[in-house]
């Protein structure tokens, strides 16, 4: 069979600004509640402020001693020290962000000044150093001495990365903010701010506006704000006026879906501050980027005349947001901008919209999977769109859908998740990942994780039925399922038939005639229950270093209740030195929280995730219940104990799912004589 060998597509430029914007967002963003926060002090407490306090506000005297107060040593230290710590931390987790910030607090002192884009150079040059000095003496340290060397590397470089601040870097930015500082200035001065509309308004569009906005202006909108008290800067880009423009018009004068979904989109945008879901509407019709640049250009010539600003940052881009960064004698300026800015834009919108032929019914779902395509994910707001489905899109639906989801692209990452992330998501994940493989897809990742370790990064979200709300934040873009059935669940059968459709309609491979041939896991029918008399064998030390041992498997249970079965398997895994008393509690508390029942006759009852500390080492122990008990309503006949460290226990949970998706595997286990019929049949897990 000929194979076609296609050349890797370049990275363009465009991609390159946007991922770099999107690094200097990163630091700026999760520290953008400091920002509110120094705004709110400085808008009250400053001499020009609603409430002057001198001792908050730093001007005045106490006692003869000039008022530091909280302003100024907040923008100057606490800002610029947050987002140095956070840049590193993104290059090199915590250890990379305290260097970081040691690296930062050399710019600060060595400027005087607030230094938020030497913050920005010397956090993630922390914490890219750090990583690389580390890796000359990775695996070479003795043990006992890591600790040591750890601390000391990191203390010795950190003070080397603050001189070079101090005497280095500092100088170099200071002349840079100065000379943007001055240009900034010049374009005030000469009435040429409101073009910048002509390179922002696009660049929002194309998800190239942070690179300008975090990089560039909200440091220089600081600075100006410390010295003038507000600063135009901050709502060169923010203003929500030119987007709610577009919107309107949409509303009024679009056609088919677009005109249908725009009244709520204005909502999200205005109220929300999700600027980003305008950007469909332009990329539909790409000529009504006129309309925003000129409802920019108008929002800004009013806040140059009025001699409006805002004292910090407003993020998102909502009005109440900019309300509430609004100084004090700005009001009326930053209302009338954000007002005119509207009008025009809703006016030239309106316009373009009345004398151009386009059917809007047919685009928007092109132009959403489009403006995510350039984002490089999902966007969190982009099913609000209605028939926006730039791909497959996931309705809710009675009987397991769990949330609304659109999909840019083929289905390509799948995530199973629990309260711990190490029993019922795996198993649930290993059943699934077969199933996918099975239709033609086995490049479709599928993993199992925690719900408090998720992030918005996946594609699809499957969750047991009683913790899918608790996932769905973390998760807002992806589409979720929920199950109650972790090992036959239906679900399973239409997250497959997403990924195909998902698959195929963009041209990727699918084998239509493998399509359900993961039905493997319908549900087990009744053996008749093996009479086996299988006794509690003594612990043997042979098998101390194994996950699954055969002194941890019991062939018939004496246990005739669910907590009493809890407790059975508990107490396996702590003859086995796998666990403490505390991870038997920790397993109730699992329980009572979301079931740990799988279907097919089995539970894997283990800990909470706060209970690892309880683990010493993976171990699995399993107990037959021949005649069945009571779990919730449903019948068990199979517990499995299960207790992991870094995912040790994933190997047997696998086998274990693909014994119980197979029904006569199922019926083999009821009839099982020995342990060894079981180990056996588990396969060579500890091999």
């Amino acid at each position: 069979m000929a194979t076609e060998t296609v050349a890797k597509p370049r990275t363009s430029a465009r991609v390159h600004v946007q991922k770099f914007g999107t690094f200097l967002s990163g630091m700026i963003m999760p520290n953008i509640g400091a920002f509110i926060a120094w705004g709110i002090i400085t808008a009250l407490f400053i001499e020009k402020g609603w409430l002057p306090v001198p001792q908050l506000g730093g001007f005045g005297e106490t006692d003869g001693k000039p008022n530091i107060g909280l302003v100024g040593p907040m923008i100057t230290y606490l800002l610029p020290l947050l987002i140095g710590y956070t840049g590193g931390k993104m290059v090199y987790d915590v250890r990379g962000g305290v260097v970081g910030a040691i690296g930062t607090m050399g710019v600060i002192v060595g400027a005087g000044i607030p230094m938020f884009i030497g913050a920005m150079i010397m956090g993630p040059l922390g914490g890219w150093t750090m990583k690389k000095i580390d890796m000359i003496w990775d695996g070479k340290i003795r043990p006992g001495f890591e600790m040591l060397v750890n601390n000391f590397s990191a203390g010795i470089w950190g003070a080397l990365l603050a001189l070079l601040g101090f005497y280095g870097i500092s100088p170099l930015v200071t002349a840079f903010s100065t000379a943007a500082g001055n240009f900034v200035q010049f374009l005030v001065h000469n009435g040429l701010l409101p073009l910048t509309s002509i390179f922002i308004e696009p660049a929002k569009v194309l998800f190239l506006n942070n690179a300008i906005n975090h990089g560039v202006l909200t440091p220089l909108g600081v600075q100006q704000s410390l010295d003038q008290g507000k600063s135009i800067l901050f709502l060169l880009e923010a203003n929500p006026g030119p987007g709610l423009g577009l919107l309107l018009a949409y509303a009024f004068f679009g056609r088919g879906a677009a005109k249908a979904s725009a009244p709520g989109a204005a909502i999200i945008q205005f109220l929300g501050g999700i600027h980003e879901i305008y950007f469909p509407y332009v990329l539909m019709r790409p000529l009504l980027i006129l309309g925003t640049i000129a409802g920019g250009m108008t929002g800004i010539a009013t806040l140059a005349v009025t001699n409006s600003g805002l004292v910090a940052p407003a993020a998102p881009g909502s009005i109440f947001a900019v309300l509430a960064q609004t100084s004090r004698d700005s009001y009326f300026g930053v209302i009338l901008s954000v007002v005119l800015a509207a009008a025009v834009s809703f006016l030239v919108s309106s316009v373009i919209l009345k004398t151009t032929k386009h059917s809007d019914e047919d685009d928007l779902g092109d132009a959403t999977a489009r403006m995510e395509a350039m984002k490089g994910k999902k966007s969190s707001v982009a099913s609000t769109l209605a028939g926006a489905g730039g791909g497959v899109a996931a309705g809710a639906a009675a009987g397991g859908r769990g949330g609304v989801g659109v999909l840019a692209g083929p289905v390509r990452n799948v995530v199973f998740a629990c309260d711990a992330g190490m029993g019922s998501s795996a198993m649930g994940a290993s059943v699934l990942r077969n199933k996918i493989k099975a239709a033609g897809f086995p490049d479709v990742k599928v993993t199992n994780a925690s719900i408090a370790n998720l992030t918005d990064s996946y594609d699809v979200v499957v969750t047991h039925q009683d913790l899918t709300e608790r996932a769905k934040p973390a998760t807002s873009s992806a589409v979720h399922y929920s199950v109650d059935n972790f090992m036959s669940s239906p679900r399973y059968d239409e997250i497959v038939e997403l990924v195909r459709e998902s698959n195929t309609e963009r041209g990727d491979s699918a084998d239509a005639g493998a399509a359900h041939g993961a039905h493997a896991a319908d549900a087990p029918v009744d053996a008749a229950p093996a009479a086996a008399a299988g006794t509690q064998p003594a612990a043997s030390a042979a098998g101390s270093s194994e996950i699954l041992a055969r002194e941890s498997v019991v062939l018939t249970g004496s246990a005739t209740t669910r907590d009493a079965a809890i407790d059975e398997a508990g107490r396996l895994l702590l003859a086995r030195g796998a666990v403490d008393e505390g991870y038997i509690a920790a397993m109730h508390e699992r329980e009572e929280s979301v079931s740990t029942y799988m279907g097919s006759f089995l539970a894997i009852p283990h800990g909470t995730n706060a209970a690892k500390d309880h683990i010493r080492k993976s171990a699995v122990s399993v107990i037959r219940y021949p005649e069945g008990i009571d779990w919730n309503g449903k019948e068990v006949k199979f517990v499995v104990g299960v207790a992991g460290i870094n995912n040790e226990h994933l190997h047997i949970l696998s086998s274990i799912a693909k014994v119980f998706t197979n029904k006569d595997q199922v019926a083999r286990l009821e009839a099982a004589t020995s342990e060894d019929e079981v180990l056996e049949l588990f396969g060579k897990v500890n091999a």
